[in-house]
């Protein structure tokens, strides 16, 4: 009788983990010692199985409960190995003998009466389910394709891939299906605010142990070795700001100019905050950030990394509703939307997103969406600049949001200079940003 492996018991033992406690599949990731223990080769495939799993879970309950008896319920611990094994079987394109082998015994350690029934599903899932969705990959590869098919390939909710379908195109829709269960980068971004004589982030990462490479945009680096970034000091420190190449690449569009005022709505953690004034440094000098979050635990956690940034003296951390900015805050050159969304562009990093989504959640958010622009349009000054950012790809969320504040009137004397999504690299996140300059 053959035995689970070490890495495919770890990786049940964290799933049932994260359904239990609602918990973060990657916070669990990080914080198991046992996963610190495998060699590297298991720590990937634990990784893989772990954050594919819940990445892919209504697609992979799908298949599996389309091989179940009519009413037939499943233990959720049974499930779970299930779904380990059709994720692997499916989207890791493992050996079909060792995918049902293993998972059939994850099953046999949590349930043994349940081992036949788990034979009897996966084989199933292989003999069907698979030779499907190597036809839907052909599609897709051929251009052929519909939604159906990119839902198969991307493991997501129908509905979602017919609003990718329109909003991003068919090569668009494509290219960012294919990618949601690809492993993401590990991206930083240097502290360009606080440069230290003889202290380069390159060499810091380098002495870190991090294996850094050097990245297409200003102060970016791509970890080789990201498991080392937590030992060293270097986050806490503020030395290196982990963040995607999106993100970075959004900061860098709207980079304010020494001296300059900017409001920035939406400051979360702070990480654009950090991005924003090391802009302004690296032009020449740091600008003066009011920045707006209307949670107070995080805006209270975002001024202590100001403070841990050595850029507290030229941010402002305010707790307030972006929905209803004060007269008092005055006008400024810059502001900065960085607006709460579905997070359909960040799919592979948050895996937990997909098929947790409702098809009303983009309309929903659209509302709050379009109230916090508009009254972030009352504070830019005349001749001043606003950035509309959202980590989405759909467009209910991002043009149609824009398109809506240049019809009302808190959009008049504004006019749209540029907006579009950053690139859809492999590995990377995708964003939206658009910037509007006030003419009168």
């Amino acid at each position: 009788m053959a035995r689970a492996t070490a890495a495919r018991s770890l990786a049940l033992f964290l799933l049932g983990e994260r359904r239990r406690r609602d918990a973060r599949a990657r916070d669990l990731l990080r914080g198991s010692s046992e996963l610190d223990a495998l060699a590297e080769r298991d720590r990937g495939l634990v990784t893989r199985l772990v954050l594919g799993a819940t990445a892919a879970s209504g697609a992979l309950d799908a298949a599996i409960d389309a091989h179940l008896r009519r009413g037939a319920r499943l233990e959720p611990r049974v499930r779970d190995a299930l779904r380990l094994a059709a994720f692997e079987l499916l989207y890791l394109d493992g050996r079909a003998d060792v995918c049902v082998s293993q998972g059939v015994e994850l099953v046999r350690g949590v349930a043994p009466r349940a081992a036949g029934l788990a034979n009897a599903v996966l084989r199933r899932v292989a003999e069907e389910d698979a030779p499907a969705l190597g036809a839907a990959r052909r599609r897709v590869s051929e251009g052929t394709f519909d939604a159906s098919d990119l839902a198969l390939v991307g493991a997501l909710p129908e509905w979602l891939c017919s609003a990718a379908l329109v909003s991003l195109g068919r090569d668009g829709a494509a290219a960012w299906a294919a990618g949601a269960l690809e492993p993401v980068g590990s991206w930083v971004a240097s502290n360009r605010a606080r440069a230290e004589a003889g202290q380069s982030p390159l060499r810091a990462l380098r002495e870190a142990g991090c294996d850094p490479e050097p990245g297409p945009l200003p102060g970016s680096f791509l970890l080789g070795s990201p498991s080392r970034l937590a030992s060293s000091g270097l986050v806490e420190r503020v030395r290196v700001i982990p963040c995607d190449l999106a993100a970075q690449e959004v900061a860098l569009a709207a980079a304010p100019a020494p001296g300059s005022r900017v409001l920035e709505v939406g400051q979360g953690r702070g990480t654009k905050t950090l991005l924003l004034e090391g802009a302004a440094c690296a032009a020449g000098g740091p600008c003066e950030i009011v920045a707006v979050e209307v949670g107070p635990r995080k805006s209270e956690l975002a001024a202590r990394r100001m403070e841990a940034a050595g850029v507290a003296g030229h941010v402002r951390c305010v707790c307030a509703d972006g929905r209803a900015l004060g007269d008092e805050l005055g006008l400024f050159d810059l502001v900065f939307l960085d607006a709460p969304c579905t997070g359909t562009g960040t799919l592979a990093r948050h895996p937990e997103i997909a098929w947790s989504l409702s098809p009303d959640a983009a309309h929903e958010l659209a509302a709050l969406q379009r109230e916090l622009l508009a009254s972030a349009a009352r504070r830019v000054a005349p001749g001043g600049r606003l950035v509309y950012a959202t980590c989405s790809v759909l467009a209910e969320e991002d043009e149609r949001v824009v398109e809506a504040l240049l019809a009302c009137p808190a959009g008049e004397g504004l006019e749209l200079v540029r907006a579009g999504r950053t690139p859809l690299r492999p590995g990377c996140d995708t964003h939206f940003h658009a910037e509007l300059r006030r003419v009168s």
